[in-house]
């Protein structure tokens, strides 16, 4: 059976900003017809279940101004530096946002964050092994208002279940977590090949 093909036939810039950019496609449709997409092009991100020796995960407690309070997440941070790996991108957020190192990586899941309309995708990485690491203090922004606290990840999974986390990374990498950690799955290397990471907004910046 042949399958439609999605060609963009044009494609415009209607935003360029610091963290993301917007444009407009049009993309040919089955039966000849012609439709506009918006797309959000964005850098990416990686997040990490961090998990101690008695089996908490460490979260924090951040603003997010598009929802207009705090959410509990999982440490995070933008692709935003070339060239950097994911993984190291991971290691370096989680110094910056809770003053910890981990001795052993792995990668758990990938998460799409609304790919109907944003090419975003989010690399959740396991980190055991944790240690103390030296951070310099927020100076300004969101972080400067972080509170940092580690729970017991069968609890993490319970806020999961009960609305109290809802940040798509941290939900992701709380289940793939547990799985794991129950022996349900596997976890793959740290440097398991990401197909979907995305490249379009970090090309402009090149």
């Amino acid at each position: 059976m042949n399958r439609h093909e999605f060609q963009v036939l044009s494609s415009r810039d209607i935003h360029v900003g610091r963290v993301v950019g917007l444009r407009l496609d049009q993309v040919s449709m089955p039966g000849g017809q012609t439709a506009g997409r918006e797309v959000v092009e964005h850098l990416g991100a990686v997040a990490v279940v961090a998990l101690d020796d008695e089996g908490q995960v460490v979260l924090i407690h951040q603003y997010r101004h598009p929802l207009g309070h705090r959410l509990w997440e999982l440490p995070a941070g933008l692709l935003d530096v070339d060239g950097e790996d994911p993984q190291v991108c991971a290691a370096r957020e989680l110094a910056e946002e809770v003053s910890l190192a981990a001795d052993e990586w792995a990668t758990l899941v990938e998460v799409a964050a609304s790919p109907g309309f944003t090419d975003e995708v989010v690399r959740v990485f396991l980190a055991h092994g944790l240690r103390a690491a030296d951070r310099e203090d927020p100076q300004g922004d969101e972080e400067a208002d972080i509170v940092v606290r580690r729970v017991p990840l069968a609890e993490a999974l319970a806020m999961v279940m009960r609305g109290e986390i809802i940040n798509a990374a941290t939900v992701a990498g709380i289940l793939a977590a547990y799985a794991v950690e129950t022996g349900v799955a596997t976890a793959r290397p740290a440097d398991a090949p990401w197909a979907d990471r995305p490249t379009a907004f970090a090309k402009r910046q090149r």
